[in-house]
């Protein structure tokens, strides 16, 4: 799956055009490398998202095509 859809589909970030802008701006590292917008999510994979001062770690523990609000929260766990 694509990193923005993987991002919108786990709701780490609200819409997929938001994203992608963040993706495009290099705002976004998987595994420690800058990543693109399609960039193909792994399980195991840890991403991190820098927002102004926010800063989000994730590691990836499943990859499904949709997600409802309730386990939207059990594809990713928050890394310190």
């Amino acid at each position: 799956m694509r990193l923005d859809k993987y991002l919108k589909v786990s709701r780490l970030i609200k819409r997929r055009t938001v994203a992608n802008e963040v993706c495009d701006a290099k705002h976004v590292s998987v595994n420690g490398k800058v990543a693109r917008a399609s960039y193909d999510v792994k399980v195991g994979d840890v991403i991190e998202i820098q927002m102004g001062a926010n800063c989000i770690r994730a590691e990836v523990l499943a990859v499904t095509e949709y997600a409802t609000k309730e386990n939207a929260a059990s594809m990713y766990k928050l890394l310190p």
